[in-house]
């Protein structure tokens, strides 16, 4: 093999790694058993899902079953675990198997379980980890987003802290450091390091289970959670360390931490490139950074957006959208990741036909039409699938309306479209509207496809 020959695949696989595609599990696995705090026995299968669909979440129990996207946009406070909601249907204890999930590099699957918690095991990812592994993982036509930490992020809560700063190095970087105080003489001070590029997850990271200190767990079976356990099932740490058990790590405890970080990180909804660093951080302040760091890619987007070309123009638009002025809304598309993601831009100007009759005194834009802005640009998004060819997305239903903002001539509406789910009949898309950085409006929407000739 010559030296040129060796730098051209050098360069090739340099490329290849820059823009790593999505990953789905190879065939569907179960795991069962019970939940961490209610002891609810539960069947869990997790299933591969298309790209760009991410981490779902079904509850089959429940008629018709009700599905929530793995993202920190649905999580609901709950003490000592990350649980997602919709309306009044959780999902409990999810950040083991999401930390196993993103440890994988797993970016899509349907995750369908008959209960309302996510089955526990011995408390660690191993539960997960082992059965997704023995089916493997399949590459996707797709590229992963990367959520990149652009500037330094800092979430406090009294002596608990967690940061997020900016890394030139791949992957994402954890230090923890454990300080248990008031329990030193069972748990020395603590500090760890990982770095997702090492690949070292499974045998790092993974095998961290769970713990409680013996008066926290006793005061949890006070409260009638974690009364099916005992400590030789989970680890415990009394006057004289692990109770009935032992430690798998000299610094078990600290790597845990690290596991829950990553679950928690990994409701972002793509992989982080960063450096994070935490101390006495639990689930409510690893939400927290979660979000500051969605938020602040959706802010560096929403900045680039007039530099970038658009996917397309009005004239395109026209060609694929039956309306026409006064009731075309989406002046451009700035960005389209496949069937996954869009970007619109609505510019709102006085010379608006409907700021002459709605408060014309203080012109202010109806909700109704920018519910209809989100609407044609998820229709446009739509028409992206090939199984949709042909094909108009229709309005079928509305669901968690949310006008948040007033919208007046001079703004620029920055619209938002996401898959949530895309058969061949029907979609369902969260759509968003910005005025910059603040939230305009949002919605659930579903469509109908039907053929474009039909009247």
């Amino acid at each position: 093999m010559t030296n040129s020959t060796q730098q051209t695949e050098n360069e090739t696989s340099q490329t290849i790694a820059a823009v790593p595609m999505q990953h789905t599990l190879a065939k569907p696995v179960t795991v069962s058993g019970k939940g961490l705090l209610l002891g609810v026995h539960v069947d869990m299968t997790i299933a591969p899902a298309p790209a760009g669909d991410g981490i779902v979440f079904e509850r089959t129990d429940i008629e018709p079953p009700v599905q929530i996207p793995a993202l920190v946009a649905n999580t609901t406070d709950r003490p000592r675990r990350t649980t997602l909601g919709a309306d009044d249907v959780t999902v409990e204890t999810v950040e083991h198997l999401l930390s196993a999930l993103a440890g994988l590099g797993i970016d899509n699957a349907l995750i369908t379980l008959d209960g309302p918690e996510v089955p526990c095991g011995d408390g660690s990812a191993m539960p997960f980890l082992e059965p997704l592994m023995s089916v493997g993982l399949v590459e996707q036509d797709q590229t992963r987003t990367l959520l990149t930490v652009t500037e330094p992020i800092c979430i406090q809560d009294g002596d608990a802290m967690i940061a997020a700063f900016p890394s030139h190095q791949p992957g994402m970087h954890v230090v923890y450091d454990l300080d248990y105080s008031n329990a030193a003489s069972r748990i020395e001070r603590q500090t760890h390091a990982w770095n997702s590029a090492r690949g070292d997850y499974n045998t790092e990271v993974a095998p961290a289970r769970t713990y409680s200190l013996q008066e926290e767990a006793e005061a949890l079976q006070a409260q009638g959670m974690c009364t099916h356990l005992t400590p030789k099932e989970i680890l415990v740490i009394g006057e004289d360390g692990p109770i009935d058990n032992e430690f798998r790590f000299g610094n078990e405890p600290v790597r845990h931490k690290i596991l829950d970080i990553i679950g928690d990180l990994y409701l972002a909804g793509a992989p982080i490139q960063g450096r994070i660093v935490a101390t006495r951080s639990g689930h409510a302040l690893n939400r927290k950074l979660c979000n500051a760091i969605v938020e602040q890619n959706k802010v560096a987007k929403r900045a680039s957006l007039t530099t970038n070309s658009a996917a397309m123009d009005v004239r395109e638009i026209q060609r694929i959208m039956p309306h026409r002025y006064p009731m075309l809304l989406v002046d451009r598309v700035v960005e389209m990741d496949g069937v996954a993601r869009a970007i619109g831009v609505k510019n709102v100007t006085i010379n608006e036909p409907f700021f002459q009759g709605h408060y014309p005194g203080t012109p202010i834009m109806p909700g109704v039409l920018i519910v209809e802005a989100m609407a044609q640009l998820g229709g446009l998004l739509m028409s992206r699938k090939l199984e949709h060819t042909g094909k108009l997305a229709v309005l079928l239903s509305l669901d968690r309306v949310k006008l948040r903002h007033p919208v007046t001539p001079g703004d620029q509406l920055i619209l938002e479209a996401v898959t949530v789910k895309a058969g061949v009949r029907t979609a369902a898309l969260q759509c968003k509207a910005f005025v910059g950085s603040i939230l305009a409006a949002e919605a659930q929407i579903r469509f109908m496809m039907v053929d474009a000739e039909q009247d």
